[in-house]
């Protein structure tokens, strides 16, 4: 791990790298719905190419190296929230096909959020794409949602996309918009992946990992696959992510989002500690994303409400399925407008978000 070199980080930066928001507007612009990621691994293997790391391609992971493999390692999901079709004119949301859960018992957290949330993408328009090659395959727009009642799913009524065949994913069509104090897109988790890709261009020699099925709790077993062939007896890995808040201004309260655990594990507590010691250092505000859910539980079951679930990562995931193999810890940036079109990450949160990984890489 890095000794903090750096100077501290400043927080009244209000600008972000002109090759950062180049990148990151470019990689929004590609598709990569959730079971269908092939066609961004092509552009991210192009992207990281191109800023000399060495990629080589597995099921479900990309992996990046630089020539120093074993220093440093991060992992970003790269998969994204869409629309998939399954029969002539008929659209379902992805996650609940690749997840194998297209039948809503509304027994999880993704499908009680999908009922609430599904009139949000009223008419958002949206573009199909082979999913090997990314090819564009036409536009259209959703003009309604229905559950229906014989399957108990959620059905996307579309416009302009009635010649697609079963299979296709549909994307929802996006672009980067930058404010004066926040990113706005669909950045879940384009954001932190197009950051480690940055990493490699400014001379970053670890290992990045890019996680396909994240948003259907896939993702940690296509890694755990890639430690179990390559991976020494003490794997320290730092996952990053986007962070939900229930709005901007709860987002700006903090810089950056840790954790000690999730609802699978615990994270290492080392690990976890040089990340406070590095915020501390370098006046960056972090919140432990865990003990702020357990506190705002208190607040719920004092008021006879039902606890929120203090979340299920990559991580705690990977550490509780791996038996020691890899163990790590979280680095994620606080949003608002979770899985919509209009998620908003402050800029400073981005600024010191780049700085701690500037920092952890020794760049």
């Amino acid at each position: 791990m890095a000794n903090h070199h750096l100077s501290p980080w400043n927080s009244s930066e209000t600008c972000l790298p002109a090759s950062f928001l180049d990148l990151l507007s470019l990689l929004i612009r590609n598709p990569s719905v959730v079971g269908a990621e092939h066609s961004f691994f092509r552009v991210l293997q192009r992207e990281l190419e191109e800023r000399g790391a060495h990629v080589t391609w597995y099921e479900g992971v990309l992996v990046a190296q630089g020539s120093a493999p074993n220093s440093l390692m991060f992992s970003a999901h790269i998969d994204r929230h869409g629309l998939v079709c399954t029969g002539p004119n008929e659209f379902q949301y992805a996650a609940f096909i690749a997840g194998a859960r297209s039948d809503l018992l509304g027994n999880s957290v993704s499908e009680q959020l999908m009922q609430k949330i599904s009139d949000r993408f009223q008419d958002t328009p949206v573009y199909a794409y082979e999913p090997w090659s990314g090819t564009y395959r036409g536009k259209g727009q959703i003009c309604g949602t229905y559950i229906c009642e014989f399957r108990n799913n959620l059905i996307f009524e579309l416009s302009g996309l009635k010649h697609l065949v079963a299979g296709t994913p549909i994307a929802f069509t996006d672009k980067l918009t930058v404010t004066s104090e926040a990113l706005i897109g669909q950045l879940d988790n384009v954001l932190t992946a197009a950051a480690l890709v940055y990493l490699f261009e400014l001379g970053f020699q670890g290992t990045a990992f890019f996680t396909a099925q994240e948003e259907v709790g896939k993702s940690w077993r296509y890694l755990l696959e890639w430690f179990r062939r390559f991976g020494s007896s003490t794997n320290q890995l730092i996952v990053v992510d986007t962070s939900p808040f229930k709005d901007l201004a709860s987002a700006k309260q903090q810089h950056l989002v840790l954790r000690n655990k999730d609802a699978n594990a615990l994270f290492n507590q080392v690990l976890t500690q040089q990340l406070v010691s590095l915020c501390q250092q370098h006046n960056i505000e972090a919140l432990f994303k865990d003990q702020y859910v357990e506190q705002n539980n208190t607040a719920l079951v004092a008021r006879g409400e039902a606890p929120n679930s203090i979340g299920s990562t990559e991580m705690g995931r990977i550490i509780a399925a791996s038996n020691g193999l890899v163990d790590g810890t979280t680095l994620q940036i606080p949003t608002s407008g979770y899985h919509t079109m209009m998620e908003s990450a402050p800029i400073t949160s981005v600024n010191a978000f780049l700085h701690a990984l500037k920092t952890l890489a020794q760049i």
